[in-house]
């Protein structure tokens, strides 16, 4: 069987990344993620200190998410919001993220790096589902290059037309994080790979040849 052909690939942006994660309501087992009052006040605070953070000459654009659905899967970051800051520049990065005002969110940093390569625009329809697909990983292999032998695959059986990988500069406990927006409700994506038995071969055949473990969490984003 011919294998599936990679897409077009698309310059990487060329911005820095701060991915951050916060925890605004207690732990829950449950994969659904309901909105809460607590969760509902922790968002105002979020797209406000967002609005505030865009303002800087230094800064491209921040983006806020509420997730919708987290698979109860060890390791995997379960947080109720997360941020996506993108500063105008890559020599940008480690100042912002190191700025009382980034500090001062109390969120988890989750990543800090920059777009190794990316097909489409994920930010095309804002008003869609978005993926954080967190990739922790053993050994040696390269990470891109296990995603970008991927991409084929996902665009030509599950119908996805963008993904941006960003991969950190420093430290970080996932070795890759892929950010995409969804033709699909998060069920109907999940259901459309596991059904499907080229997913068990070529998706976690892949992972597991390169010691990777797919980590993923569901959002909408908020501002």
């Amino acid at each position: 069987m011919p294998a599936n052909p990679a897409p077009p690939f698309a310059d990487p942006e060329p911005h820095g990344f701060i991915y951050l994660g916060f925890h605004a309501d207690k732990p829950q087992k449950s994969p659904l993620y309901h909105q809460t009052p607590t969760r509902r006040r922790e968002a105002t605070r979020l797209v406000e200190a967002a609005k505030a953070i865009s303002r800087r000459p230094d800064v491209h654009s921040v983006r806020v998410f509420r997730a919708l659905l987290i698979p109860p899967m060890s390791g995997a970051p379960r947080h109720d919001l997360a941020m996506l800051i993108r500063t105008a520049q890559t020599d940008d990065l480690d100042h912002i993220r190191q700025t009382e005002e980034i500090k001062g969110l109390d969120g988890e940093e989750i990543l800090a790096g920059l777009n190794a390569a990316r097909i489409g625009e994920t930010e095309a329809d804002l008003d869609a589902t978005f993926l954080f697909n967190h990739f922790a990983m053993t050994g040696e292999a390269d990470p891109e290059a296990a995603w970008r032998s991927l991409t084929g695959w996902y665009t030509s059986k599950i119908g996805v037309d963008n993904s941006t990988a960003l991969r950190p500069t420093g430290s970080s406990r996932f070795a890759l994080v892929n950010y995409v927006r969804l033709p699909t409700a998060p069920p109907l994506f999940l259901l459309n790979q596991i059904l499907r038995p080229s997913f068990h071969r070529v998706v976690r055949g892949t992972l597991k040849t390169n010691g990777m473990r797919a980590l993923p969490g569901f959002y909408r984003m908020v501002r």
